[in-house]
């Protein structure tokens, strides 16, 4: 369509930064092989507190996928070590067993009710999910600790 373009430079141009840091993630975490870990989404009653949380994952030189969506449904196809909880305005994304494939950028996203329309410009190929607001900062780096990685190998 010939205005969403207008459209989306006029939303960010009135939302601003503001948009941007709704959701606070981690600015990285990491863990091993095999072991636990957790990446956090932090918002407020008018996003998470009372909408669904999105989480999507993105390999290197990938588009974003979906891997939980309803805060804690995955899609066919993810591996159940990937979990989503929710409580409050906070939502967790947990992967149990780290392996080494799970090395990505990690994004949340939301609804917020004080927002008729919001769109940061990503794309996910979750089709149950057009949510638009992304975490701040915009991903969580999930580095696997002890494991050599395809860039530094290339």
């Amino acid at each position: 369509m010939a205005w969403a373009p207008l459209l989306l430079t006029l939303l960010a141009h009135c939302t601003g930064s503001w948009a941007q840091s709704v959701l606070t993630q981690p600015s990285s975490v990491s863990g091993s092989p095999g072991q636990k870990v957790t990446i956090s989404c932090t918002g407020s009653s008018s996003n998470i507190g009372s909408n669904s949380v999105y989480w999507h994952q993105q390999l290197p030189g990938k588009a974003p996928k979906c891997i939980i969506y309803g805060s804690s449904s995955r899609p066919s196809g993810v591996p159940d070590r990937f979990s989503g909880s929710k409580s409050g305005s906070s939502a967790t994304l947990t992967i149990t067993g780290l392996q080494a494939e799970d090395e990505a950028d990690y994004y949340c996203s939301s609804w917020d009710d004080r927002l008729l329309l919001l769109s940061m410009g990503r794309q996910s190929q979750c089709s149950h999910s057009a949510a638009g607001l992304w975490g701040s900062e915009t991903k969580t780096p999930l580095v696997c600790e002890g494991v050599s990685s395809p860039a530094a190998a290339a």
